[in-house]
């Protein structure tokens, strides 16, 4: 149980850079869907609003969490199906 576990560090790492990415590119999507702008409010532009700086930024949580949270999952689950063990985080 204890090789899996170190097996599946540098994979959780891998795929947590991987989902890190995803996450950006799944949230520069959506913020030109929601706010019909090409580009994220900067959280130093002093031209944009609090609201608008706060929402982008919860936005951009809760999409990175998500992605975050099925990537994990989804290479733990990977890696029971190769080794028939669940790493231990």
């Amino acid at each position: 149980m204890k090789a899996v576990t170190v097996v599946y560090k540098p994979v959780g790492l891998l795929v947590g850079i991987a989902g890190g990415m995803l996450a950006g590119a799944v949230f520069s999507q959506v913020w030109k869907l929601v706010a019909h702008e090409d580009d994220a409010p900067d959280m130093m532009d002093e031209e944009r609003g609090w609201g608008e700086v706060l929402a982008s930024a919860a936005l951009h949580g809760a999409i990175f969490a998500v992605v975050k949270g099925t990537v994990t999952r989804a290479g733990a689950t990977g890696i029971r199906r190769l080794t028939g063990t669940w790493p231990k985080g």
